[in-house]
């Protein structure tokens, strides 16, 4: 049995337990064999623990990531290294992106020395549904499956422009905003027939449709076994986004929410997560010419759950805790933000059971930083994963 414990940090545990600070002074936090043990200010710390003393320092959460690319989309590897998007029709729900990382992608090594223990990776959003996104860890194997927290957390899919540029651009549908609605309703209606012709021929085997892997993927949509993850960046995306998934009855996030201030309380009554971003890139096109942080600071302050992402490579996944700090000065809760980059993005891509939190039973995942994690000049002193210090700055 493995011991470690960090003690006589200012912990900011991110922890929704009523019995759990969330700023815990001269805190201590016991690990054993790669689980948080114990959290609080009187821990008995084992004889045989490493010790890890971080006094004046700033303990919290591993931070999590909950949409990117990063491994899909490797740094620095030009076209040979892009495996984002299947686009060579509108609906792949069959493609999975846990087959498109590459765990060697440089991206990984900046994500720990900048506390990104956690990510969820997407397929991209050139197609109406993209495929499976999964959750993985951002050290610990060169086999992806061996860094695997969820897989498959999601099945992406995509609204506005990107399907209409693809699509439009070889002459087939989905060349209109109307076109991108059409045909992920006739997806999801498919994938709802072939799912009661499979459960009507429960006992007539010979009745059963051909196994499609795409509508195998989108059944477990309709049956709320997964979520469907939608870009949407203007308001009027976000909400068709709505509007279908209350059609279908489903479970939705919506992705990246641009515009989503122009329509704070319909997200807010629809119930739907949201993360949001980037926030820190250039206007590439139409649908982002509002981006900035009016958005999250207007979703949060509506009680909205809403996780701040990268979308790397479009924004470097390690400058996500910069993002949080623009945020916050534009008007966001402070508490809110660090939520923002480590509980509820846990919660929305359905793994805060493990991480997201600081909390007995979960991961070990943790930060410990040179002072306030949202400030620009702050580093990373130490990062664990599972309770292994996998970074160590040269300070």
């Amino acid at each position: 049995m493995k011991n470690t414990a960090i003690i006589n940090g200012l912990v900011y545990t991110a922890s929704s337990n009523p019995e759990i600070p969330f700023n815990l002074e001269n805190g201590a936090i016991l690990i054993t064999d790669g689980k948080i043990a114990a959290v609080g200010n009187n821990v008995d710390i084992p004889s045989n623990a490493e010790i890890f003393d971080v006094s004046g320092k700033i303990v919290t959460p591993g931070l999590i990531d909950a949409h990117c690319h990063i491994g899909i989309s490797e740094d620095g590897a030009t076209s040979a290294g892009r495996d984002t998007n299947e686009s060579s029709q509108p609906v792949t729900a069959e493609v999975r992106a846990l087959d498109a990382v590459n765990p060697k992608d440089i991206a990984f090594e900046d994500a720990i020395a900048a506390g990104v223990t956690c990510v969820q990776t997407d397929p991209g959003s050139a197609n109406i549904i993209g495929g499976d996104t999964l959750v993985m860890k951002t050290w610990g194997s060169a086999i992806v499956d061996e860094l695997v927290v969820l897989s498959p957390s999601g099945v992406k899919a995509a609204l506005g422009e990107n399907p209409k540029r693809v699509y439009g651009s070889q002459n087939k549908m989905p060349r209109t905003r109307m076109g991108n609605a059409a045909v992920m309703r006739t997806a999801l209606l498919q994938a709802k027939d072939y799912l009661r012709k499979k459960e009507a021929s429960s006992e007539k085997p010979d009745k059963a449709p051909g196994f499609d892997l795409g509508k195998e993927s989108l059944a477990r949509v309709i049956k709320k076994e997964l979520p469907l993850r939608i870009h949407c960046h203007r308001a009027d995306d976000i909400i068709t986004a709505i509007r279908i998934a209350r059609e279908f009855d489903i479970d939705i996030s919506l992705e990246h929410c641009t515009e989503g201030d122009k329509v704070a309380l319909h997200v807010k009554d629809s119930g739907y997560p949201v993360t949001m971003g980037p926030s820190l890139t250039d206007k590439s096109k139409l649908e982002v010419k509002d981006i900035g942080f009016a958005a999250p600071v207007a979703l949060s302050q509506a009680g909205v759950k809403l996780a701040l992402v990268t979308d790397h490579p479009v924004f470097p996944l390690q400058y996500l805790r910069i993002c949080a700090g623009l945020a916050i000065r534009e008007g966001m809760d402070e508490e809110l933000a660090l939520l923002a980059i480590t509980r509820y993005p846990a919660e929305i891509a359905g793994v805060s059971h493990r991480v997201g939190s600081i909390e007995p039973g979960k991961d070990a995942d943790l930060v410990v930083w040179t002072k306030d994690p949202f400030e620009y000049d702050s580093k990373a002193v130490f990062t664990f994963i599972q309770g292994q210090p996998v970074y160590k700055a040269n300070l």
